[in-house]
């Protein structure tokens, strides 16, 4: 059988220290173990945590670049209307001295009679071109009917002549146009 030996106290006390460097030994690879588990769980969550914040930032930038975007565009349209609106201005008031000036040469083109009746002459061949019907009647003022049974006359031959197909035209003197229109 097997001999038990009585330990001296120098053996136990080696015993006792191999046995204390092992579990210190096994202990330290374990903290080891434990460290480098913690390292890499805390490079994960760093990670992920750094991925959530670039996309948050990310997200932001997107979100304040369209909006600086849709500003700028908002600008440019608002510019480009009130330059719209101060061409049209400008057009109106123009069109409008244009407008006040025919109206003032209008009534000094009745006053010579050969030029009035040619107008005439003129607007009523191009309403005969205008509305190519073989009848019609031409409203006028009392005071030009002489004058537009003249210019009927004459723009009812070039008509004719140009069209080749006869018109007959005359002066509605039952709805006479008034004075000043």
């Amino acid at each position: 059988m097997s001999q038990i030996h009585a330990l001296s106290d120098d053996q136990v006390g080696q015993e006792l220290r191999k046995m204390t460097a092992f579990i210190k030994q096994e202990a330290e690879e374990k903290a080891r173990e434990i460290e480098i588990k913690a390292n890499e769980e805390f490079a994960i969550e760093k990670s992920k945590l750094v991925r959530q914040e670039t996309d948050a930032i990310d997200s932001t930038y997107q979100k304040k670049f369209k909006q600086a975007t849709m500003s700028q565009q908002i600008a440019r349209s608002t510019v480009a209307n009130k330059s719209r609106l101060r061409v049209l201005g400008a057009r109106q008031v123009l069109l409008d001295d244009i407008f006040e000036a025919a109206q003032q040469r209008l009534g000094a083109a009745s006053k010579d009679a050969a030029s009035y009746e040619k107008i005439l002459s003129n607007l009523i061949l191009e309403g005969f071109y205008a509305l190519n019907e073989p009848t019609l009647q031409v409203r006028a003022r009392k005071a030009d009917y002489k004058l537009v049974a003249k210019a009927l006359e004459a723009a009812n031959k070039e008509y004719e002549a140009k069209v080749g197909k006869p018109i007959t035209s005359t002066i509605d003197e039952e709805n006479p146009v008034a004075d000043g229109r």
